[in-house]
């Protein structure tokens, strides 16, 4: 029986109905007489519409029957594949059958296709027999596409492994006839027939395996059938060779040599070793370490990882300690029977320029003179470099602004040579600083400074800042004041700085320079001994040295030149009119008087400078302003109008003398005139007449003895003085005017040696001393001369026959 599928219960249950409908006319055709078995052959696989057989002609009906009969098929079966034509009564094949899918079992050599024919009117069922023939649709096909098979490379030669085989669903010479290997060394098969007839292959291998060599083997197992055209499938078989531990560890390299820079950080990759071992699994991993032949101080220095063979810095290394490491690595295996393999690592250390170039001072000499000669070896230094190659190479240089030269001595020995002249008062000592630079890349440096000291040498002379001192001092100063501070400044040290002040000896009128003025010798301080007094002494030059201490000293000299400075100290001395009692002048005047008549002459003086002699009168009292005036700057009073009857006989004139000082002195005279009605000779006509003269009173006879006893005096000083001038100079027969002369030409001098420029001035004074001595000058005083008072008598008064006494007034040309 065959195996009926169907596809829904609905088919399910019309196929029941069909079979219990063929049954009961089966046995109704059984009651009507035995039916007999139609047998039909067909190939499988035929297309639908195919004719099988004509149904009609094999059963011997009439097709134009067949309609109105209702001829039908009964298929026993899950589908229906075959069907009548009604119309040619032929049978067809509705749907492609598969031989294969109809007869599923493997064991059936036949496959056939029941069904039943049946007619109606009469009824009549005819047995149809449809035999399907195989055809070779089907290849071979394995259970697995690949086949995996684990075999251990230590597996003897000969050894057999089965193999899964391959099924194909046709039958009969249209199965698998025979299998096929692809072409492998070590690898062949066997074909075996199985009981029922099915055939299968066993592997055989041929030669022994080596993993190491190849670890895996891909063969294609090919099942073919014996159909006409053959077909045929494949298998994919994978020998996984299975490792045993007969390879030992292999470095890349017997030796390793290897460039390391000195310094690299700890932790830092020196070298990764590799070595294989052919095996796999444990036989395959690797531990490394060092072999006793590596030195405690390599271990010390490296790191070897016992994993993946990594050496990495441990510890910081220097070139200049160690320059080459050496070490034994050894890579042994997890197998059982552990194997190993070792290699030589050699660890060459690159110089860095990481060592400063050093500067040592062999020898120095500090303090050193000034005056040290030029080529002079003052210091030997020496330099030095750890590292090597241009690392090592090092320069030297010193600034080329100082006076310094660097020359090589022998190798990396220079001496320090003065190039230059030194001099310590423009640069006292001298930093001098070694930079010493090696040529690595990049380059380092270093440096050192020493300090040279120069010692001084007495080799500058002492110097004022100026040539020229013009020093004024006041008169009446106090004596011992200080003038002023002569400095001077000597560039030098210590002793030869240490200075000594002195005034240069020099005598004027018989006086020393040092009776005069005094100097600190220490520090030039220039004082004054005694108090000056302008109208004596107007002037001094004179010169003061510095000397320094130094051996031999040094010294200089300035010239100073001391002028006295006036002051508003004397009062103006009225000496006209004349009075020979009290301040109080008293004069007769004609009543007749006419306008403009000179009166009387007020003539004051004062010893002072021009600018504080300079002296103006005013009147302090007048009894009648309408009647007198008074010049102010010659002090002359004259009428303004004549005399009235109105007028009052006696006239009193205050007249006051003021100079021109600040604050402004001055002295007053008073004269009182009477007017008479006789005819006397005016003020004015005495000086046309000579006069005798009258009794000098005690006062006027003793200011002349005075005045002309230091007159007297000092005309013999002067004369002294120019005669030892010209005495020093030879070669000139008049000595010129000594400008530190006491007594100077260039101002006049009055009664105690002060000379007096003013001539109408002079003319005035002597006019009024005069009169009563009945003494006229009457001629003009030439323009420009000069006077000099060489002596005027001093006494109580004058006596009208004391010729002896008259005063001498002297005229000199210049």
């Amino acid at each position: 029986m065959g195996t009926y599928r169907f596809e829904t219960m609905e088919d399910f249950m019309k196929a029941q109905l069909r079979r219990y409908v063929s049954v009961f006319l089966l046995f109704f055709a059984f009651l009507c007489g035995a039916a007999a078995v139609t047998h039909y052959s067909i190939p499988e696989e035929m297309e639908a519409g195919s004719v099988v057989a004509n149904l009609a002609t094999d059963l011997g009906l009439d097709v134009k029957t067949l309609s109105r009969r209702k001829m039908r098929l009964d298929i026993i079966s899950s589908k229906k594949y075959l069907e009548v034509n009604k119309e040619t009564g032929e049978l067809y094949i509705l749907e492609t059958m598969d031989r294969e899918y109809l007869c599923s079992s493997k064991t059936a050599t036949t496959c056939f296709i029941k069904m039943e024919v049946i007619l109606d009117d009469p009824v009549r069922i005819f047995n149809i027999e449809i035999e399907i023939v195989d055809i070779n649709d089907n290849a071979p096909q394995f259970r697995r596409d690949t086949i995996h098979l684990d075999i251990s490379e230590s597996t003897p030669a000969g050894e057999r492994f089965s193999l899964s085989n391959a099924v194909d669903p046709d039958i009969g010479s249209n199965s698998i006839k025979t299998y096929y290997l692809s072409e492998s060394e070590h690898f062949d098969i066997e074909i075996q027939t199985g009981r029922d007839g099915s055939k299968f292959a066993d592997l055989i291998l041929r030669r022994v395996l080596d993993r190491e060599t190849q670890a895996i083997h891909n063969l294609i197992l090919t099942a073919v059938d014996g159909g006409v055209p053959a077909r045929s499938g494949t298998a994919s078989i994978i020998v996984r060779v299975l490792d045993t531990n007969d390879n030992a560890p292999k470095f890349d390299k017997d030796s390793y040599k290897i460039n390391l820079m000195e310094n690299s950080p700890i932790g830092s990759l020196v070298v990764k070793l590799n070595s294989t071992d052919l095996d796999e699994g444990l036989n395959s991993d690797i531990v490394y370490s060092f072999s006793l032949y590596t030195s405690e101080k390599t271990q010390e220095t490296f790191h070897l990882n016992p994993d993946n063979g990594e050496i990495r810095v441990k510890e910081m290394i220097n070139y200049e300690d160690f320059r080459i490491y050496d070490m034994e690595i050894i890579a042994t295996d997890k197998g059982v029977n552990s194997l190993s393999g070792q290699c030589k690592v050699t660890i060459l250390i690159t110089d860095m320029n990481d060592n400063h170039p050093e500067i040592s001072i062999k020898s120095f000499s500090s303090p050193v003179k000034e005056d040290i000669a030029v080529g002079t070896v003052i210091a030997v230094v020496s330099v030095s470099d750890k590292d090597s190659g241009e690392n090592g190479q090092i320069d030297i240089d010193i600034s080329d602004e100082l006076p310094f030269t660097l020359k090589e001595s022998s190798d990396n020995y220079y001496e320090l040579v003065v190039s230059e002249p030194l001099d310590r008062e423009k640069v006292p000592e001298y930093d001098i600083t070694f930079t010493v630079t090696d040529r690595g890349k990049p380059p380092l440096s270093d440096n050192e400074t020493m300090t040279l000291e120069l010692l001084d040498i007495n080799d500058n002379v002492p110097q004022f800042p100026q040539s020229f001192y013009t020093i004024q001092v006041v008169e009446n100063n106090a004596p011992g004041a200080l003038l002023s501070s002569l400095t001077a400044h000597d560039p030098d040290l210590h002793e030869n700085q240490y200075l000594v002040y002195f005034i240069i000896e020099k005598e004027i009128a018989n006086t020393s320079m040092s009776m005069l003025f005094s100097i600190n010798p220490e520090n030039g301080n220039l004082y004054a001994l005694k108090t000056f007094d302008y109208e004596i002494e107007k002037e001094f030059l004179f010169h003061i040295e510095a000397r320094d201490s130094g051996v031999p000293p040094l010294s200089s000299n300035v010239t100073v030149h001391i002028i006295i400075m006036d002051q508003n100290d004397n009062t103006p001395l009225i000496v006209s009119p004349w009075r020979a009692h009290g301040s109080v002048v008293e004069e007769k005047i004609p009543r007749s008087t006419d306008k403009g008549t000179l009166i009387a002459k007020v003539i004051a003086i004062d010893t002072d400078s021009v600018h504080n002699s300079r002296i103006t009168y005013q009147f302090l009292q007048n009894t009648d302003a309408t009647l007198f005036s008074l010049d102010q700057y010659n002090g002359e009073i004259r009428t303004m109008r004549m005399f009235s009857y109105r007028d009052s006989r006696h006239q009193r004139l205050v007249v006051i003398a003021k100079d021109n000082g600040e604050p402004s002195l001055s002295a007053t005279v008073t004269i009182k005139l009477s007017t008479v009605e006789t005819a006397l000779k005016t003020y004015a006509d005495l000086t046309e007449v000579p006069l005798e003269y009258d009794i000098f009173s005690d006062l006027n006879l003793y200011l002349v003895i005075g005045l002309g006893s230091v007159s007297f005096l000092l005309l013999i000083t002067i004369l002294v003085t120019i005669v030892l001038k010209c005495q020093k100079a030879k070669p000139s027969k008049a000595a010129p005017p000594c400008r530190n002369s006491v007594i100077s030409e260039r101002n006049s001098t009055i009664a105690d040696s002060t000379l007096v420029s003013n001539d109408a001035y002079w003319y005035s004074l002597f006019l009024a001393e005069t009169r009563k001595g009945k003494l006229v000058v009457r001629q003009p005083v030439p323009k420009g001369a000069r006077y000099i008072v060489s002596s005027i008598p001093r006494s109580t008064g004058l006596t009208e026959t004391s010729d002896s006494a008259a005063s001498t007034l002297q005229v000199r040309k210049t």
